[in-house]
Parts: C-alpha cells; structure tokens; sequence
C-alpha cells in the first residue's frame, strides 16, 4: 500500500468501528446505515483510493470541483451526491454526473433540475434540505428551507420528470434553538421524516451527521451520514 492508502484504509476502519457501535447502542443493523465520504478539497487520486477500499458513495459541494473530479473517476463503481447550495445556472453540470442532490431547498431549483434531467435522460435523487435555524426569510444560514415548506416542495419534486423525491438532509445548525443541541436536532428530523412518509412512502432516505456527530445522527435514526475530516484529513485553506 501507499502511505495515503494506508492513511485512508486507517481512517475508514475508525469510522466503520464508530458507525458500527453507534448502529449497535441504538438497536440498529449496521446495515442501515450508508457512508457518504465527503470528498470536497482532496485530489481525484484520494477518490480512486477510496473507491479500493470499498467505498461506493462519495460527496461534493462545489460544482467547479466536483465535476471534473466526477469526470476523472467515471470509470469507478460510484454514487456521487451533491450537497452544497446549488445555483441554478450551475444544474445542467450537476445533473451530469450527480445521482443524488440533497440541498434541494426552492421552487426554481426543483423547476430547473427536472428540466435538465429530462433532457439528459437521467433519474435524479433529491432530498430536501431541511433548515432548523431558519429565521423569517424562511431559510437556513446554510440553505435549506423551513420544516413547515417541507410539504409544498416535496410535492413539487414529487410531480416533476425525471427527479425522485428520496428523502430529507439537514446539517446540524450553529444558530437557533437546536445549536448545540445536534441530538436535538436530528430527532426532529426523523419526526419530520416520518410526516413525509406519510405522504410519500418511498421518501425513506435521512441523511444526517457528519465527522464530529455521526454517533447522535445514527441514534436518531438517520440512514445516510456524510462524513469528511475523519477520513480524508484536516481540509487544507482554500484560497
């Protein structure tokens, strides 16, 4: 091995023992639980490693990056999610390589990732970004819309050619009632879920956690946790 693959396979193997006793504190099957490996800031190289090692399911948040990373790593057995705010003249690019985007957080996104992926020809996952500090604007510091817009735009996503409403995602705010309070917060989102199942069965996806919190994302219930620093490293500065 290389030293980064023995790095990576290091880091993955202490980020499995903790999913799988988070998974086993809270009753759960290992099994129910998918690692999305954030891959934000690190090389083309790092993803073939990970890809290796065994890892299906990668993240990106910046289009710029993220869609030449996807085009060198085409030939590799690999989910790509998008989970960065998205603007919309950047969606004809995500809906190039991404299968899933899960900041989906407004009407006009939902409008034009259904056109660009029924003219692609492609299924697109969304799951709809939830904001737990959203203040008046009805949005989050960090995207995302209201719990109480949940329902409208899930419809909307629901309704539209070629997109697939999967699921719910939130990032565990820094503001409101719930900083601090990641627990809190992910338990929420799990009640927030199960109000949109009610209406939308197949919409089982939650995507909650990250590094510092996957253990409280798994205890709530959350199937899908994107975890970053704890595999890859400290991110270097940008600019």
């Amino acid at each position: 091995m290389t030293d980064r693959k023995t790095e990576l396979a290091g880091n993955l193997a202490n980020v499995e023992r903790r999913i799988t006793a988070a998974c086993a504190a809270a009753g759960r099957e290992r099994d129910e639980v998918t690692l999305i490996v954030v891959t934000k800031t690190y090389p083309a190289s790092d993803v073939r490693i990970l890809s290796e090692l065994g890892v299906r399911h990668v993240a990106e948040n910046r289009d710029q990056d993220a869609a030449p990373k996807a085009a060198a790593c085409a030939d590799l057995p690999l989910k790509w999610h998008f989970v960065g705010q998205l603007q919309t003249n950047k969606v004809r690019s995500v809906v190039g390589y991404a299968d899933f985007v899960q900041s989906v957080d407004r009407d006009r996104l939902v409008t034009a990732l259904s056109r660009e992926a029924d003219r692609a020809g492609r299924g697109v996952g969304c799951l709809i970004q939830v904001a737990l500090d959203a203040g008046a604007s009805g949005r989050g510091e960090r995207g995302g819309v209201a719990p109480g817009g949940i329902e409208e735009l899930a419809g909307l996503v629901a309704g539209a050619p070629g997109l697939r409403l999967d699921g719910l995602m939130t990032v565990a705010p820094l503001t409101g009632e719930y900083a601090g309070r990641e627990q809190a917060a992910f338990d929420r989102l799990m009640d927030l879920s199960t109000d949109l199942r009610r209406a939308h069965p197949a919409a089982t996806m939650v995507s909650a956690g990250m590094s510092a919190d996957l253990e409280q994302a798994v205890a709530a219930g959350a199937t899908h946790v994107r975890v970053g620093t704890a595999v890859l490293g400290v991110r270097p500065r940008l600019g």
